[in-house]
């Protein structure tokens, strides 16, 4: 079986050595490069390219939202898995919306990024437990009885739509997928996230799986 290449973006030399470690641990995983910045990884991966990148979000000269819109541009393929120090959440909302698939807190256990790896591998996305509880907490409103009434009325359409939303597809894959179009989308996800109480993607998502409101 091929191995699953992998490339470290991160600006802290003692992390860096930590995950390169836990990666080693990996029989499935091939570490082929790290970068301390994005501008450095996306000049690498002009020679190496990696099936995988595990990107921090802030570091200097070009940061990880930065590099994975422009990395994911060029190569639709590439999977990224951002990493978040604790209080930085709101960033992850740009990292989604960048492209990319992987979320976890730098306090990584060997467990979730395992997981994860294998979870962007095949497309999906994947968010941590620990930072799911952190977001949703962070993001997402307490729900008033009433308010918990309206989102058991989630239309059938609705759990499509956000089905997809969790997998991490844009609104016009969404409307090609269900054959409606990306406006008709746009309306879904905004009653979604007045439903739900989620201020945007990132907390529709942390809501949804923590309170099992579709298969993922």
């Amino acid at each position: 079986m091929e191995k699953i290449k992998v490339f470290i973006v991160d600006d802290h030399p003692i992390f860096k050595k930590g995950l390169t470690a836990q990666l080693k641990e990996f029989n499935f995983v091939e570490l082929i490069g790290v970068a301390e910045n994005g501008k450095e990884f996306l000049e690498k991966i002009e020679i190496n390219m990696p099936d995988i990148v595990i990107m921090d979000i802030k570091m200097p000269v070009m940061n990880g939202i930065e590099a994975t819109q422009i990395a994911i541009k060029k190569y639709p393929a590439l999977k990224v898995i951002a990493l978040s120090m604790f209080g930085d959440e709101e960033h992850l909302q740009q990292m989604l919306d960048a492209g990319a698939k992987g979320f976890l807190l730098k306090n990584i256990e060997k467990d979730d990024l395992e997981k994860a790896i294998k979870a962007v591998t095949q497309d999906k996305n994947y968010f941590s437990e620990e930072l799911i509880t952190i977001i949703t907490s962070k993001f997402v409103n307490k729900l008033s009885s009433s308010s918990t009434k309206e989102v058991m009325k989630i239309s059938d359409r609705e759990k499509e739509v956000l089905q997809l939303i969790c997998e991490g597809y844009t609104n016009v894959e969404i409307g090609n997928k269900l054959c409606i179009s990306p406006r008709t989308v746009d309306g879904h996800r905004a009653n979604l996230l007045d439903k739900i109480g989620a201020k945007n993607s990132i907390g529709l998502v942390t809501y949804t799986i923590k309170n099992k409101l579709v298969s993922i």
